[in-house]
């Protein structure tokens, strides 16, 4: 064992770290899917409900945003990886490492941006468009009902990580089949000109565009929030770099439990360590270009221009997913009627898939945390039990937030979304910090990336002040 005071890593909170070598890295194929997780998620917060809707109001010009809110993200998520590749800790745990009070406000934070249960709700809604029920459609029970399965399936999975993705692969081809049909079957050419002739601008005060609204889409123009951060968790679940070294969320019930907690390992900056470490990052950066900046960006641009080819702007006046049902109804009337239902069956299991992933990713944080922070020394709380419990803590608080009566899924996804921009204020600052003085040298972060987490910390601390001066009655507009 080499000695442990030539790792880097601070250690006056949590213990110092062993030294392991980094393993061999893998092709590309291997790892493709640690961001489909991430991507599911991303589809159904901005792309199939914010950023469609934003069109339905001001066409293309705020569209910019969203391709700088992806690129962003691209960044963010690769910074968040990069501690993660290098250690096997996640990168809330390299926060805790420079102050102890991170790790139970990011908890926080979390809980505040997922309790509220908006995705479900919004899949149950649209699933009462498929199915043609009216106004009394139960929409809370069948919310409840499908929050009740996610649960069952998660808690009972062998290995967690390897159920979710599973199915997250399969929810996100049936969602990109439809997209790739719709693009010749239901967007206009002129639509598609509009895209890159409306100009750009940022429509704050605008009727129905307010700027909870605004920077809830930019956060959720890709993941957004906690989500990010659980980046990862996924990665280190599915092996990369030094996650292989870590233990594994599994069933409480029919997995073998690990009751160690997360914390990590560094390596050598030797030649040998080095060569698979530029391995390790060059498929990273890889797999996270196509498969969360690429098909996500792409997503989001084509429901765009679908809801621009079908509900001219200005006809959607309530800020609700009742442009869903028009945008359907619509569809039904100018393709075909299987199409609108088959548009309103793409929401169904959008919306799914991103409480699915919530679920998951918040459960994943909290656990982790949890395990390495407060409940280290218990042989009792395994990381498994703790994720399994909040799983269906966060079910009953959500299921209880409905039965209140607060059930509209757009305010939800928008109250979610707002809380999500300011964490992407906070932890811009905090990736730099970390990856500047927790790493090695030969692998902190530099030139454009910390010129791209700069631009993030100011471009979503401008929006998240805006957001607290709206919040208090200063006009805006």
């Amino acid at each position: 064992m080499a000695d442990q005071s030539r790792t880097s890593l601070p250690s006056k909170y949590l213990p110092p770290v062993e030294f392991r070598d980094l393993p061999e890295p893998v092709p590309l194929r291997k790892v493709s899917g640690a961001s489909v997780i991430i991507l599911a998620t991303a589809i159904g917060s901005g792309e199939i409900v914010l950023w469609p809707y934003i069109t339905t109001q001001v066409g293309f010009i705020f569209m910019w945003a969203a391709v700088v809110g992806f690129a962003i993200q691209f960044f963010l998520n690769m910074e968040i990886e990069r501690y993660t590749l290098a250690t096997g800790e996640t990168a809330i745990t390299g926060f805790a490492r420079f102050w102890k009070p991170w790790w139970w406000l990011f908890i926080i934070f979390a809980l505040c941006q997922n309790f509220w249960p908006g995705w479900a709700t919004g899949a149950s809604t649209a699933l009462t468009f498929v199915l043609g029920m009216g106004e009394g459609a139960p929409i809370v029970p069948i919310t409840i009902a499908a929050l009740v399965a996610i649960g069952i399936t998660l808690t009972l999975s062998p290995v967690v990580y390897q159920t979710v993705e599973k199915i997250q692969f399969v929810l996100v081809a049936l969602i990109m089949l439809f997209v790739i049909v719709a693009i010749p079957v239901a967007t206009t050419g002129e639509a598609w000109g509009a895209l890159f002739t409306d100009g750009v601008g940022f429509p704050v005060g605008q009727a129905g565009l307010d700027i909870a609204l605004l920077l809830g889409a930019l956060a959720f123009a890709g993941a957004g929030g906690a989500n990010n951060l659980v980046q990862s968790n996924y990665i280190r679940d599915k092996g990369m770099g030094m996650g292989k070294h870590m233990p594994k969320i599994v069933s409480p019930i029919t997995g073998h439990e690990e009751a160690k907690p997360s914390l990590g390992y560094m390596f050598p900056t030797d030649a040998e360590n080095m060569r698979r470490w530029r391995g390790w990052w060059r498929v990273a950066n890889w797999e996270q270009f196509i498969t969360f900046f690429l098909v996500g960006l792409l997503s989001l641009v084509i429901m765009a221009v679908l809801a621009y080819s079908t509900l001219p702007v200005g006809q959607v006046t309530e800020q609700n997913l009742a442009f869903l049902r028009l945008e359907g109804q619509a569809l039904q009337e100018t393709v075909a009627p299987w199409f609108g239902t088959a548009f309103w069956f793409t929401a169904v299991i959008t919306l799914f898939s991103t409480n699915l992933g919530i679920l998951d990713y918040t459960s994943r944080l909290i656990a982790d945390q949890l395990k390495i922070n407060a409940l280290k020394d218990s042989t009792v709380w395994t990381e498994s039990r703790i994720y399994a419990t909040t799983v269906w803590l966060m079910i009953i608080v959500g299921s209880v937030i409905l039965l209140s009566g607060v059930s509209q899924p757009f305010l939800l996804l928008v109250i979610s979304s707002s809380i999500a921009g300011v964490q992407m204020f906070i932890y811009s600052a905090l990736l730099i910090q970390l990856n500047r003085k927790a790493l090695p040298k030969e692998l902190q972060i530099g030139g454009v990336r910390l010129a791209v987490l700069a631009v993030s910390f100011l471009f979503f601390g401008f929006l998240s002040v805006l957001l607290v001066l709206d919040s208090l009655g200063v006009s805006i507009g």
